[in-house]
């Protein structure tokens, strides 16, 4: 019925640690600190993994196992022998076994186990029901064990009998049936506790009475009668199943119960047995192991709590956990409940004071809500209701705190010591005094330590993770989504020999015993071996002598002679290595300083320098490939060397005006024509990164009026800045203010370029000044482009003066005009009238780029002057256009695509339709995808009816004509990219050693805080991708993080649960929304098929509400136009998300008054902020009360990840939130809407987009089964 009802919905912190593995050679772990082995999950067997370690912490039952020797069970090496008898399960659950006991390894595998049951690798991925599996390993067993001396032992241990018995109420005559069982079924639907529900089904008797009489055998006819069910004989072990998974035939869906359902540490079946005349330890049994599911009905995990019975493992106490905050209330209220300090805000603080302060501890349920106004002044409807609901029904969820009696009419705190109440009678009066002292309370957890670190030796196994915990950490299992759903019990005078204690050999086989030591002693070679070869590192030693200081770094004298190569094992110290060096270098004289260094664009610089001999490289943060500095320590060659990150240097290309008889070569020389600066001269230079823009000019023996000034880089996408292209570059002109600033703080980096000009020379026509960008304009006699023509294929290409052409040409000249003149230049006006040329640019590698639009000027197409332009054979889209290339089938290899040219409006339908008719096929079982950036078929295309403007396919993009209906829209394919930290982006996922090319980046404007990165603002930082995941748009978030963090990617990610994961959806490159709702599923947070998502590893757990805001606040400086760093706040706005909420929280952030902050939103798309007034509408008292102001709203629309400015008017008078930034932002906004409004019309098309809901596939039910040999 179930099916698929447990897929594997998320990964525990093994399966992280298994993709995390650092190479295939790495031996397997050692035990952990407690020595209990755990099993690897093949990636659905966790329900196997955690009824396999029941059954080896069931003594009895091990025990029984290993009684079995090879005479009897035959030899694993006979297994492939024709006509060899050798029973296989039992055999791979003894080797298991031993494993787990004597092996030292973390986790052990249960692949040759799964193998002998028949099962193939598909199986290993599949999720069953632990119930199903523990009747079915059962029923194998009993079949492997024919007619050995263990055939009978699962029915030793786990059989019992019921009887039930129906009694005819006018002759007394007694009609019984007898059956057997291995487990109990039990139902948790509308009952509260294990005793409560036995009562209903062994105590409770059902009457035939009515319309359903009885056909009785002696009266021989219908009669009135009595049916009822005993325990007639009781196992060692009784094995209960809770019914926790049910089906809503009105709803007709499956559920999960995840009510409270308590069960005993200890319970005494004799009222539930048919004879009652035993004594009481033949009844008695106590709880040994408890299987949890975690999760819902359609997926979850299964992990088990078991008490290591004979103590054969380390039981530790784990951490102590923070107590509940409604706990610390009520203990503080009890000890001070006369005193003035109640919370009358807190409802759980008011009516745990009146029920404490009551005689009898108890109120009648009628009589609390008068007490409640007696003590506030308020009735609970007016003051609590609209928060927290009925009054009871919050007692009922504090279940924790409060005890409703008498059917719900009184209630009472709960004791400290639970004992009788006063009750009418019902099934828990039947349980011993015993039975009910073993309920275990949170604040009996000081009195029950003595007896977790004595004997009890609770552990969780969940997988390969095992910890230690305590019995009331079981408590926690009585309700919820990760609830108790196997309860194991055991009698309670089955005693265990002494010498089975702390024995994990007791009993095991001898030639298990020598198998173990035998895997011992190889697994130790291993690790010797892996330890000896992982800490053996190669360093690069860089000797003082053969350096020089030169452009801010150190410069090698010779080339061949820079480094020397070290191999030296890390475990060793700085002491060791010193010394090593010092036996390398015999003629060293005097000091010797180890420093590491790295190797930069400028040079060689130095960072730390290694004082303390005593420190392993290890310790000190050496690694393989580590650059390391010898010398003095204090100079190179008689120089001082300044040390640093501060001090790192940081290369720059300084270009001046050449204007001297040797131009042309200069312009050769220094790449002029490629950045359409000619006659400019270059040359790179290093300077510290600390030093200011006015040393840097100082350094260049430049005067003070001397103009400095920034090269403009291009857009996100590469578009043109201000006055660049046709033969133009822009650059930003340093105000006298930047002088006094360092290089890192106007964040200038490698490579980038700062021109030096004089004032005179802005009036040549070369360099002109607009504000604060001077354009460098290329002179008149370099103002051509040079046209290549490319015949088509199969005529003979002409001679070389034949094919090239140079036209004269400007930045504002046509496009179709440079065609024009070069068809003329090439003489190909003879040929055939219906030939179609078009001007294509092409990049470095030689390939063609799309064609130009030839409506446009050279400048608006971004063609720059004296570069080459190719002729080729085709058509030249229009500005309404857009330029394809596509492929039927697969991704073709690089020019032989095939290529169309479409409207940019036309939707993903027509354009199908014309690439069909292109190629000549036809019928509907196609579709279109778009290559991934492995250059593989990626994504579908879902949505046929939007227009391709609308799916953002750009021009030049490859298309693939696929075969087959498009895939089903109830899957999303999801890119996932990574957020790095620039502070330790380079530390925490440099994943280039070993040789593997680095994964494309995506580059997202953002802002480093003080404490966890926030993903917006100024500093660039960047993704990485991922990869792609596919996923039911009915999971949810949280099993979107899970399988998100499973791939490889992201196994250097470890997180202890998905809670420290936060998703963004990214919109265009930018951070568009957080995805809040660990249960909420994809469909309800409208993901579709092909969006970005972001994922940020966090520091602490974060679980955001629909109404919890992150906000980056950051405060200005007094007095001047810029801000402190952002800090990342979460605001809630669920109660009230009015102006004055904002503040209030922002006020108690910052430890200030609301009454002297001043606020305002940041508009970085149009570079201006927006005030938010503390101004409120007045009104009248005879009108409606006006609905309070939401920043959610209009006109603010709040979401994650807003800027908020903060200006504290008590210390600073400046009420303006604009930057210098923003006004050159503002300003470069204006040039740019003059530039559209000259003649750039961009169209696009709203086609229609429909959406429609597919039923949700699941995946088809597999039958749970063992393969069992015959052995009659």
């Amino acid at each position: 019925m179930f099916g698929n009802l447990f897929d594997q919905e998320e990964e525990e912190e093994n399966g992280f640690a298994a993709a995390s593995s650092t190479g295939r050679d790495e031996p397997p772990p050692p035990r952990g600190r407690s020595n209990v082995c755990g099993i690897k999950n093949q990636g659905g067997t966790c329900y196997l993994n955690s009824l396999l370690q029941t059954l080896l912490f069931t003594p009895e039952f091990r025990e029984k196992l290993f009684s079995l020797g090879p005479e009897e069970l035959g030899s694993l090496s006979d297994k492939e022998k024709p006509g060899a008898k050798v029973r296989v399960i039992p055999l791979e659950l003894q080797r298991l076994f031993a494993s787990l006991l004597l092996v030292d390894q973390q986790s052990a595998s249960t692949a040759d186990l799964t193998d002998s049951f028949g099962w193939n690798s598909t199986e290993g991925t599949n999720q069953h029901d632990v119930q199903e599996l523990n009747r079915i390993l059962f029923s194998a067993l009993e079949h492997s064990l024919v007619a050995t001396s263990g055939s009978a032992f699962i029915q030793q241990l786990y059989h019992g009998t019921i009887v039930n018995s129906i009694v005819c109420k006018e002759c007394g005559n007694v009609s019984q049936r007898q059956e057997d069982f291995l487990d109990l079924t039990l139902c948790v639907c509308g009952v509260s506790s294990l005793e409560e529900t036995l009562w209903h089904m062994f105590v409770e008797e059902e009457l035939f009475e009515g319309n359903n009489l009885y056909r009785c055998g002696q009266c021989d006819r219908l009669v009135t009668a009595a049916k009822s069910a005993k325990l007639r004989k009781l196992p060692p072990f009784i094995t209960m199943s809770l019914l926790r998974f049910s089906f809503d035939f009105v709803k007709c869906e499956r559920y999960k119960e995840t009510g409270r359902y308590n069960f005993p540490f200890a319970i005494n079946l004799q009222p539930f047995c048919e004879q009652t005349d035993g004594e009481d330890p033949d009844y008695s049994y106590d709880l040994f192991s408890v299987i949890i599911h975690k999760g819902g009905c359609y997926g979850g995990h299964y992990h088990v709590y078991i008490r290591d019975i004979d103590q054969l493992f380390k039981w530790e106490p784990p951490e102590e956990e923070c107590k509940l905050k409604t706990q610390k209330k009520v203990e503080e209220i009890k000890n001070e409940a006369c005193g003035p300090t109640l919370q009358e805000d807190d409802p759980l603080s008011v009516l745990t004071a009146i029920v404490s302060q009551e005689p009898s501890k108890i109120v009648l349920l009628d009589q609390l809500g008068q007490k409640l106004m007696d003590k506030i002044g308020s009735s609970w409807s007016k003051r609590f209701r609209k928060h927290y609901g009925p009054i009871g029904k919050f007692l009922k969820s504090h279940n924790d705190v409060f005890m409703l009696l008498s059917n719900g009419t009184q209630v009472t705190l709960k004791p400290n010591t639970p004992g009788p109440v006063t009750a009418p009678p019902g099934p828990a009066d039947h349980a011993t005094n015993a039975d009910r002292s073993t309920h275990a309370n949170p604040k009996d957890s000081k009195q029950q330590e003595p007896e977790d670190e004595q004997g009890s030796h609770w552990f969780d196994l969940n997988d390969s993770t095992v910890t230690s915990i305590r019995k009331s950490d079981i408590e926690k299992q009585f309700q919820g989504k990760e609830s108790a759903y196997m309860l194991f019990y055991r009698k309670t005078q089955l005693h265990r020999p002494s010498e089975a204690l702390n024995n994990p050999q007791y009993k095991v086989p001898p030639h298990l015993i020598q198998l173990a030591k035998e895997e011992n002693v190889k697994l130790q070679q291993m690790r010797e071996k892996f330890e000896a070869t992982n800490n053996t590192i190669e360093l690069r030693l860089h000797l003082a002598h053969r350096y020089r200081l030169e452009n801010g770094a150190l410069q090698p004298i010779s080339k061949q002679n820079g480094s020397s190569a070290l191999s030296f094992d890390r475990r060793k110290t700085v002491g060791d290595l010193r010394l090593a060096i010092y036996q390398m270098q015999e003629l060293w004289e005097g000091d010797m300083a180890l420093t590491m260094a790295k190797s930069l664009p400028a040079g060689l610089h130095l960072y730390n320098t290694m004082t303390d001999d005593g420190v392993s490289l290890y310790g000190a943060g050496i690694q393989t490939n580590s650059d390391l500095f010898v010398w003095n320590g204090k100079e190179v060659c008689g120089v001082s060397v300044l040390t640093g990150a501060e001090w790192e240097p940081v290369l720059l290309t300084v270009v001046r005006p050449f204007l001297g008889q040797d131009a042309a070569e200069c312009e050769a020389g220094s790449g002029g024509s490629e950045n359409g600066g000619a006659r400019l001269k270059r040359e790179a230079r290093g300077f510290a990164g600390a030093v200011t823009l006015g040393q840097v000019r100082a350094a260049l023996g430049e005067p003070k009026q001397i103009l400095l000034c920034q090269e403009r880089k291009g857009g996100p996408r590469g578009e043109q800045g201000e006055g660049e292209g046709g033969g133009a570059t822009g650059w930003r002109l340093f105000p006298p203010a930047d002088m006094q600033r360092t290089l890192k703080e106007l964040s200038l980096k490698d490579g980038d370029a700062l021109l030096v000009l004089e004032p005179q020379s802005l009036d040549s026509s070369v360099f002109t000044l607009n504000g604060d960008i001077v354009t460098v304009t290329t002179p008149s006699d370099c103002r051509w482009l040079m046209v290549e023509f490319r015949p088509p294929v199969g005529v003979e290409e002409e001679e070389e003066e034949r094919r090239k052409i140079k036209v004269p040409a400007t930045g504002n000249m046509l496009l179709w005009e440079v065609k024009r003149r070069a068809i003329e230049e090439l003489q190909l006006n003879k040929q055939p009238r219906d030939a179609r040329f078009c001007l294509r640019q092409m990049d470095c590698t030689g390939k063609l780029l799309p064609p130009v639009c030839e409506e446009l000027s050279v400048r608006d197409a971004g063609v720059r002057l004296m570069t080459t332009l190719t002729l080729c054979p085709g058509n030249a889209p229009k500005a309404s256009q857009i330029f394809l290339h596509f492929s039927v089938g697969a991704a073709p290899p690089a020019g032989i695509e095939m290529d169309i040219i479409v409207e940019n409006s036309c939707t993903v339908k027509e354009c199908l339709k014309a690439m069909l008719d292109c190629v000549g096929l036809d019928g509907t079982c196609w579709h279109l995808s778009r290559l991934d950036w492995c250059e593989e078929v990626g994504e579908p295309l879902m949505d046929e009816d939007a227009s391709l403007s609308e799916l953002k396919i750009i021009n030049g993009e490859i298309l693939i004509i696929t075969e087959g209906q498009l895939p089903p829209k109830g899957f999303l394919k999801l890119s996932v990219w990574l957020y790095l930290d620039p502070a330790n982006a380079a530390l925490q996922f440099n994943h280039t050693d070993d040789g593997r090319p680095e994964e494309p980046t995506l580059a997202v404007v953002m802002e480093r805080p003080r404490r966890s990165p926030p993903l917006c603002a100024d500093d660039r930082a960047q993704l990485r991708n991922a990869g792609q995941v596919e996923i039911s748009e009915d999971a949810t978030l949280e099993d979107l993080k899970t399988q998100v963090l499973t791939l490889p990617a992201l196994q250097d990610v470890c997180v202890p649960t998905a809670a420290f994961v936060r998703v963004w959806q990214l919109d265009g490159g930018q951070l568009a929304r957080i995805l809040r709702g660990q249960q909420f599923t994809l469909k309800k947070l409208k993901l579709t098929g092909g969006t970005d998502l972001c994922v940020q590893q966090l520091l602490k757990e974060e679980d955001l509400s629909p109404k919890e805001m992150l906000l980056h606040v950051k405060m200005g400086v007094p007095g001047e136009r810029r801000y402190y760093p952002a800090e990342e706040l979460i605001w809630d706005a669920s109660h009230d998300s009015a102006p004055h909420s904002l503040r209030s929280c922002l006020a108690a952030h910052y430890g200030l008054s609301p009454d002297s902050l001043l606020l305002a939103k940041h508009q970085p798309a149009k570079h201006t902020w927006e005030e938010i007034s503390n101004w409120s509408q007045q009104v009248s008292k005879k009108k409606r009360k006006k609905k309070a102001e939401s920043l959610l709203g209009a006109p603010f629309h709040f979401k994650d990840g807003d800027t908020i400015g903060i200006k504290n008017l008590l210390i600073d008078n400046n009420r303006d939130f604009v930057t210098l930034e923003d006004e050159q932002g503002q300003q470069r906004l204006r040039e740019q809407a003059e530039e559209r409004r000259k003649g750039e019309q961009a169209t696009g098309g709203d086609g229609p987009q429909k959406k429609t809901g597919l039923n949700k596939v699941r995946k088809p039910e597999v039958a749970l089964s063992i393969s069992v040999g015959v052995f009659r």
